[in-house]
């Protein structure tokens, strides 16, 4: 892959800014196209809220990411002028020490990570708003936070635009990545040196023979609730609650910023259609997810539902990322489920080192999947990124 003079990048979520702003970043000419405003209502990225935190389970290739998000993260505050992100610490919980909790503590032990182990009692009596019932196991890390996703999208759009970067709104119809060219539903075509796919759920459909069906649309439930008033002090101080059980899982952001509490479902559907499906939640989707909630949450009746809703992902089928080569013209960035908006400006750092040095494009699938350590020469180029 020769390095591009110019780029083109389907999908306005946080990967496609985020590679848009990498590559601008190197000096390159970059058009966006997304199909509706940006920020999107029905993109994957456009919420109030996403995490950021080390816990990972086994998935240590990802735990040890997050540094350098945060270093990126960073790097995004200084450009758009605002910092995003809110403090909260992650408070994790289970039914036991086994299973997705057990995995994290060894691993954050293993790379020196601080956390305090918690008996049920302990979290009850620090976190009064939630009920010692069915702890079997429990940490607190300090480090940990809240991204403001909407706000996020916002701001890196309104600071590509400054950066010369041109944002159209477009639906594709069809993707040609020899050629690093996008069909578009009036019959149109544009193309670049550069073809970046990062169409959220919608990709799967457009690049059928590339992604399906190990990626496919996910929809997922969440609910925006209101806590009783002897709750809200508490909540508004909370660390993200994450409790990944086997059986049910779900976390719980707290309500920074002036947003709502949020409870999502960590399960994925794998199932859904992005374009045609409906947003609003069901009451019995809703019921679903409230109820593994309840039984964490004291005076759970107390709680008032302000709204319940569906969104969707593009889900890989182990939870690995897909940053990978179609063509010598086209990149295609999809599979990041929920977790992987935090690790967008790195991605998109990474991307653009790659694109600008092929020696550097072997090692991006490997490391963006989790399952391998960077190579020196991507380090050294995001480290270099400072513009």
């Amino acid at each position: 892959m020769s390095p591009p003079h110019t780029a083109l990048v389907l999908g306005a979520g946080i990967m496609g800014l985020s590679a848009a702003w990498g590559l601008a970043r190197q000096g390159v000419s970059v058009r966006i196209l997304d199909q509706d405003d940006v920020p999107n209502p029905r993109g994957a990225s456009v919420d109030h809220h996403r995490l950021i935190r080390h816990a990972y389970g086994a998935q240590a290739g990802y735990m040890r990411m997050v540094d350098p998000a945060y270093a990126a993260w960073d790097m995004v505050w200084r450009d758009i002028g605002e910092v995003l992100h809110i403090p909260t610490g992650v408070l994790a919980v289970s039914n036991g020490a086994a299973g997705w909790l057990g995995e994290s503590r060894a691993s954050l032990a293993a790379d020196g990570h601080a956390f305090e182990d918690l008996t049920a009692a302990g979290v009850a009596a620090r976190f009064p708003m939630l009920t010692e019932a069915g702890i079997g196991a429990a940490f607190h890390m300090r480090q940990g936070g809240v991204l403001l996703a909407e706000r996020i999208v916002a701001g890196m759009a309104r600071h590509l635009a400054t950066r010369g970067v041109t944002i159209e709104r477009a639906r594709a119809t069809g993707i040609e990545p020899d050629r690093g060219l996008v069909r578009l539903a009036d019959g149109t075509a544009r193309a670049a040196d550069l073809l970046v796919v990062a169409a959220g759920p919608w990709a799967p459909r457009l690049l059928p023979a590339a992604l399906a069906p190990r990626v496919v649309a996910s929809r997922q439930i969440l609910v925006l609730l209101e806590p009783p008033p002897q709750h809200r002090a508490a909540w508004e101080a909370a660390p993200m609650l994450l409790d990944l059980a086997e059986d049910g899982g779900f976390y719980a952001v707290p309500p920074v910023a002036g947003t709502p509490l949020k409870i999502g479902d960590h399960r994925f559907s794998r199932q859904g259609d992005a374009e045609a499906d409906p947003r609003a939640a069901t009451a019995a989707e809703a019921e679903e997810i409230l109820a593994f909630a309840r039984p964490r949450l004291r005076d759970a009746a107390a709680y008032r539902v302000l709204d319940a809703r569906a969104c969707y992902y593009d889900v890989e089928e182990g939870e690995r990322f897909v940053v990978e080569p179609l063509a010598p013209r086209c990149l295609v960035m999809s599979g990041f489920s929920g977790h992987g908006f935090k690790f967008g400006p790195v991605l998109g750092l990474a991307l653009a080192a790659a694109a600008a040095d092929a020696s550097l494009l072997a090692a991006l699938p490997g490391w963006a999947a989790g399952e391998a350590p960077p190579a020196p020469g991507l380090l050294a180029a995001l480290e270099g990124v400072t513009a």
